[in-house]
């Protein structure tokens, strides 16, 4: 499949210019950027791909069973162990993401006030990842319609492709909406979709793409749309199967000289210029904190004591609204509202986001319900339900942290906040669609293991005493380490943080592209 993957027959080499640890949204989309500047670049995941194989579209398989979930455990603040659901795999959790890609709305840079706390502001402002969000819209191949959001952010040029039209039931709930005073929108999605010529696409517009792996390849994710094109570069190699344990710095503890990872069971070093973590909030803090050594005692680049801290992962419900019409509709993921984003009437502040999820099958309400629910009441619920994803902003807490014990097993020290606001949402939508027909509700709070939108754990700032990392996300500590996922946020707002995090990618690109620029000149001056 790759022609520079190396696999365990193969030499690697003891020297890269950059290595980059995960190849998700952050470190897949870096590896892109930086592949036309000829540098060695050795990228690291400790998951294979995702084979193509018909369980790919099994709802048991992948919601009941969880075929290619990782089968790490963390443990929680009580020192219970529970199996997060994430995927160790090329791509990272873009390989099952519901491809909904948001920009930050403008205001999200900024202070946000909650009956529960602030939401702090940004050092960077919209306009300064705006021309980023763009590049990554058109990397992504987001499908939608500029200016139907109403809290949409200015941007410079439409999106890239055309929005995906409502199946004929979710058409009648959106003007059931608007009847009622909203403003439903065409929801941004990052699918390979040619709608010209639907019998040539990538994407069959299936029921299996929210949550599910793509068979055909049609959803637009971190492996197909970055790491493929990046490993046709020959300097580029990806390597899988592959679990750093330890950065390791040289004797000054000012720059990192290699990574430690275990390959083919031995534990191996190699060297690099720059390494960039990307991991995923959690797994990148925990990386950092395992390697601590005599000049980061309590972690590598953690002399401010914030790596792991303010972990936020939204507030999030799946709801079921169900009515006696019958839900035909195959491929569901097409419609968004933000009429409570910022508030309404009754709320000064911000409420959340709405958007639909992929149809639910009776395989995938199974997890939710008790037990006891036989198959035919869950396939009765399947049927006749529209799938909603609810979703509210929780504030950073200090205490609110990845932490690693002494085995080095992850620690997961999280308590929800800021939830009255998660649940006035929810009742204000549940009355909203009452009033179109809509007759019982199932809502389902998400749990701790729920870990897709984790973010906040190496916050980036100008301050090295309150943040991790430089506005280019360079740790502060320690001059040759990035960390490029989700960590770096200071903030997570209402949004799924996907395409925010691809954006910084091409972001911290463009800085490291012209870091080799200066490391070209300064050679060039001593000659």
């Amino acid at each position: 499949m790759y022609s520079n993957l190396q696999s365990s027959s193969f030499h690697l080499e003891s020297q890269y210019d950059v290595i980059i640890v995960g190849t998700g949204a952050g470190g897949g989309t870096l590896a892109y950027a930086l592949a036309d500047t000829g540098k060695r670049i050795l990228l690291l995941d400790r998951g294979d791909s995702i084979p193509r194989e018909k369980a790919n579209w099994d709802a048991k398989a992948i919601y009941i069973d969880g075929r290619y979930r990782t089968a790490e455990q963390w443990l929680n603040a009580e020192g219970d162990r529970f199996q997060p659901s994430l995927y160790h795999r090329v791509g990272g959790n873009t390989k099952v993401y519901g491809g909904a890609l948001f920009r930050m709305r403008s205001q999200d840079f900024d202070a946000l006030h909650f009956p529960e706390g602030i939401s702090p502001a940004w050092e960077l402002s919209y306009d300064d990842f705006e021309p980023y969000y763009t590049r990554a819209e058109r990397l992504y191949k987001v499908h939608g319609l500029r200016g139907d959001d109403p809290t949409e952010p200015p941007a410079g040029e439409p999106l890239p492709y055309p929005p995906l039209p409502h199946e004929p039931r979710i058409q009648q709930v959106a003007e059931q909406l608007q009847q009622q005073g909203l403003q439903p929108f065409y929801l941004p999605m990052s699918i390979d979709r040619d709608t010209a010529n639907p019998q040539q696409s990538p994407c069959i517009r299936c029921d299996t793409c929210d949550g599910y792996p793509c068979l055909t390849n049609g959803k637009a994710d971190a492996e197909t749309c970055c790491v493929l094109p990046a490993l046709k570069h020959p300097n580029v190699t990806l390597r899988t199967g592959v679990e750093v344990q330890q950065i390791l710095t040289d004797q000054t503890g000012r720059k990192v000289r290699a990574i430690a990872a275990i390959i083919d069971g031995e534990l191996v070093e190699i060297a690099a210029e720059i390494v960039v973590v990307a991991c995923g909030a959690v797994n990148s803090a925990a990386l950092l904190l395992r390697s601590s050594n005599a000049h980061h005692p309590t972690g590598l680049a953690n002399s401010s004591d914030q790596v792991g801290r303010n972990l936020m992962k939204h507030n999030v419900s799946k709801f079921y609204a169900i009515a006696p019409t019958t839900n035909h509709t195959v491929f569901q993921k097409t419609l968004a509202i933000n009429d409570f984003y910022f508030g309404d009437r009754e709320a000064n502040y911000p409420l959340g986001h709405i958007h639909l999820m992929g149809k639910h099958k009776w395989q995938m309400m199974q997890p939710d319900l008790p037990k006891w629910v036989p198959q035919s009441v869950l396939e009765y619920l399947a049927n006749h339900s529209v799938d909603w994803w609810i979703q509210s902003e929780d504030l950073p807490e200090p205490h609110n942290r990845v932490q690693v014990n002494k085995d080095g097993r992850i620690i997961v020290n999280y308590q929800a906040n800021n939830l009255s606001v998660h649940h006035q949402l929810q009742q204000r939508f549940e009355d909203i669609l009452r009033r179109i027909g809509f007759l019982f509700f199932i809502a389902v709070p998400m749990p701790l293991k729920v870990m897709n939108h984790q973010v906040g754990t190496c916050r980036f700032g100008s301050n090295p005493k309150t943040s991790v990392l430089d506005l280019n996300c360079q740790t502060h500590d320690v001059a040759n380490l990035y960390v490029v996922d989700s960590s770096f946020f200071p903030s997570i707002s209402a949004v799924n943080p996907t395409l925010t995090i691809a954006a910084n990618a091409l972001r911290v690109a463009d800085h490291l592209k012209q870091r080799f620029s200066n490391q070209v000149q300064s050679q060039a001056a001593l000659v």
